[in-house]
């Protein structure tokens, strides 16, 4: 597979969006690259959008609430702070900062207006998540952006596209009003160099395959892919040149016996069997990964940037998070850009 490397354009992103087939990882790589990004003195928001609490999950904290709370630090001062965008919460504040409606805001929610709006106009709810945030982005404090980085834990890739391209509909649904001025800004956010899809997957055949169809939906809706991150890659034992005849179920168990012998290690015929099946097990699945790996390969081009997680035993936990962040600092993960405002 290719070097692992972390594009240098990705130095000037100011959103990075996570995404992948469920079940790779992508909440964790999302808490990883976040950490990462506030390495030296940083400050970044983890931003989820599905209801699931999967960030309180990772970082082992209760629930988060509609607010952005501090939920790491990071090497040389940085700091990682968390949202977990809510719906309807993000609804009554557009209302309030737009139309003024604070108390009539709070009436509608008793009444069932707002699950009402959402249900009629669908593309409503993906603009406010993605419109809160875009003002997250975007926010700024005397004279600098609040934040040097965000990282949104994204929908998976199967429904990827439609959810950061609903605005465009709704920018065209509404010709003027907040409405439209929201979603053209959203629009021009996602749609910028300061934004980059990252796509996490697995050296397995269907997350590479949906990899690689997501890249391809986002190319063709103008959407930066950023890296691919391979997640859980685990470590190989055999050399190259043993590989393919060990899957292929050549492997001399004589010889294994002899070996063991020679090392002192006098075992069972049974144990010598277990571990010859073993052996060939583990050459199946390197021969399917290497392939898996080749077909990345191809299909993303040099383009992209590609880095790897390494496979984690016994389950994440906030120091896994630190290393598996310290490993996408080796591959040159980080911020480099000023946090003043242009001009």
């Amino acid at each position: 597979m290719s070097n692992p490397v972390w594009p240098a354009a990705m130095s000037d992103v100011r959103l990075h969006v996570v995404s992948g087939k469920g079940g790779t990882g992508k909440t964790t790589v999302a808490a990883a690259l976040a950490l990462a990004l506030a390495e030296g003195g940083r400050r970044t928001l983890l931003i989820e959008v599905e209801g699931r609490q999967g960030i309180a999950q990772v970082f082992d904290t209760p629930p988060l609430p509609y607010e952005e709370r501090k939920i790491a630090v990071a090497p040389g001062g940085g700091e990682v702070r968390a949202l977990a965008v809510d719906v309807e919460a993000a609804l009554l504040e557009y209302f309030e900062m737009f139309y003024r409606l604070g108390v009539a805001g709070r009436t509608l929610r008793r009444m069932g207006a707002i699950e009402f709006a959402t249900t009629l106009a669908p593309g409503l709810r993906d603009v406010l998540l993605t419109g809160k945030v875009k003002e997250c982005v975007s926010r700024v404090r005397d004279g600098k952006r609040v934040y040097d980085a965000v990282v949104l834990d994204a929908p998976p890739t199967g429904r990827l596209v439609n959810f950061l391209d609903v605005t465009k509909a709704m920018a065209d649904l509404a010709k003027a009003g907040p409405i439209h001025k929201q979603a053209e800004g959203v629009v021009r956010l996602l749609h910028s160099p300061q934004t980059a899809v990252h796509l996490v997957t697995l050296l397995e055949e269907l997350p590479v395959t949906e990899t690689m169809e997501a890249a391809d939906e986002l190319a063709a809706a103008d959407l930066r892919t950023g890296a691919v991150i391979v997640n859980k890659v685990r470590e190989q034992w055999l050399p190259d040149r043993s590989v393919a005849p060990a899957a292929d179920g050549r492997v001399d168990a004589a010889r294994v016996r002899n070996g063991l012998a020679a090392a002192g290690l006098d075992l069972p015929p049974e144990v010598v069997d277990g571990l010859v099946a073993e052996t060939v097990e583990h050459a199946v699945r390197v021969a399917a990964e290497s392939s898996a790996a080749a077909r990345l390969d191809a299909a993303t081009g040099p383009g992209l940037g590609r880095l790897e997680l390494p496979q984690v035993l016994g389950g994440i936990d906030l120091g896994t998070l630190y290393e598996l962040a310290d490993t996408l600092t080796e591959q040159g993960v980080g911020v480099r850009h000023t946090d003043e405002v242009p001009a």
